[in-house]
C-alpha cells in the first residue's frame, strides 16, 4: 500500500457526515422495546416515577443521536423526539396486536409471552414500526439502519417506508422482504421466503409506486413472490407457496403454484 491509497482515504473520511454507530443506534431502539414491553425483561420491578424517568432519558439519548447526525442538522430534534415519544402508546397497542397475531396464527407459541421475547419475527416487525414512525417524521438515515439492523439479526427485510396495518403476523420469516412502497393491511400472515417487490430495479423507478398492496386478511405461504405497484391482492384471499405473481387477483381468491413431483417406490422395482 502506498502514501496515495492513505491519501484517499484521509480525502473520504472528510466527505462522510457524522452518524453514531450502527450499534449505539440499535441499543437505543432495543433498550426503548425493554421499557415498552416488559416481558423482555428479567423481573421488572419499578415504580411509575421511575418508569417516567427512564422514559425521559431514553428521550435524551434520541436527542443525542439526533444532534450527532448531520443530516439532521435542519430538523427540531427535541420536536420529533417529543413528537415520537408521544407517539409510543399507539405504536405499543399496534405491536400488541402483531403478538396476538403471531400467537393466534401459530399453534406451537405458548403464550404472547414466548412471542415477544423470543419471536424474530416480532422483534422484526417491532423494530420495522419504530422506524416507520422515524420515518413519518422526516428523520433521515436511522429507519434504514433500524430495519437494517432487525435484518441482520432475523433475516426478515422490512424496508422502513412500507405501510403495514395492525395485527400482522410473521411466521419463521427468514428470507422475506417488503419493498418500499408495499402497502399491507390488516391481519396479514406471511411465511418464510416471501417477497413482496418491484417488477424492476432501475434507478429511475425510485420515487414511484412499485410494490404491491396486500389487502385486509390475505395469507402468503411461504416463498411466495408478488411483484409490482400495480398488483393488488384482493382481501381474504389465499396465496399458495412458490406462486409467482405480477397481476392483481379479485378479493376471496386462492392461488396455487402446481408442480409435478414423482415417488418411485425402489422396493417394487426388485
Amino acid at each position: 500500500m502506498n502514501d496515495e491509497f492513505f491519501s484517499q482515504l484521509y480525502r473520504k473520511q472528510q466527505e462522510i457526515n457524522d452518524v453514531p454507530p450502527n450499534g449505539a443506534i440499535a441499543g437505543w431502539a432495543l433498550g426503548l422495546l425493554d421499557l415498552l414491553f416488559p416481558e423482555r425483561q428479567t423481573h421488572p420491578n419499578r415504580t411509575v416515577e421511575q418508569l417516567k424517568a427512564q422514559f425521559v432519558q431514553s428521550e435524551k439519548e434520541l436527542v443525542g443521536i439526533l444532534n450527532r447526525t448531520k443530516a439532521c442538522e435542519d430538523c427540531n430534534n427535541g420536536l420529533v423526539a417529543t413528537q415520537f415519544y408521544g407517539s409510543l402508546p399507539e405504536l405499543q397497542r399496534m405491536m400488541y396486536t402483531d403478538a396476538s397475531a403471531i400467537y393466534e396464527g401459530d399453534p406451537a407459541a405458548t403464550s404472547e409471552f414466548e412471542v415477544i421475547r423470543t419471536y424474530p419475527g416480532f422483534l422484526a416487525i417491532a423494530l420495522y414500526r419504530l422506524a416507520h414512525q422515524l420515518m413519518v417524521l422526516d428523520v433521515p438515515l436511522l429507519p434504514r439502519i433500524l430495519t437494517e439492523y432487525g435484518h441482520s439479526q432475523t433475516g426478515i427485510d422490512i424496508h422502513p417506508a412500507a405501510h403495514i396495518g395492525e395485527y400482522f403476523c410473521i411466521d419463521h420469516g427468514t428470507g422475506a422482504v417488503i419493498g418500499e412502497t408495499a402497502v399491507i393491511g390488516s391481519q396479514v400472515k406471511i411465511y418464510q421466503g416471501v417477497t413482496l417487490g418491484a417488477m424492476s430495479v432501475e434507478k429511475f423507478l425510485a420515487n414511484t409506486r412499485r410494490h404491491p398492496t396486500i389487502q385486509d386478511r390475505v395469507v402468503i405461504y411461504a416463498g411466495a413472490t408478488i411483484l409490482g405497484g400495480d398488483t393488488v391482492i384482493g382481501h381474504d384471499s389465499v396465496i399458495g407457496g412458490n406462486v409467482w405473481l405480477t397481476a392483481s387477483i379479485p378479493p376471496y381468491s386462492t392461488v396455487y403454484h402446481q408442480s409435478t413431483v414423482k415417488i418411485v417406490d425402489s422396493k417394487a422395482t426388485h
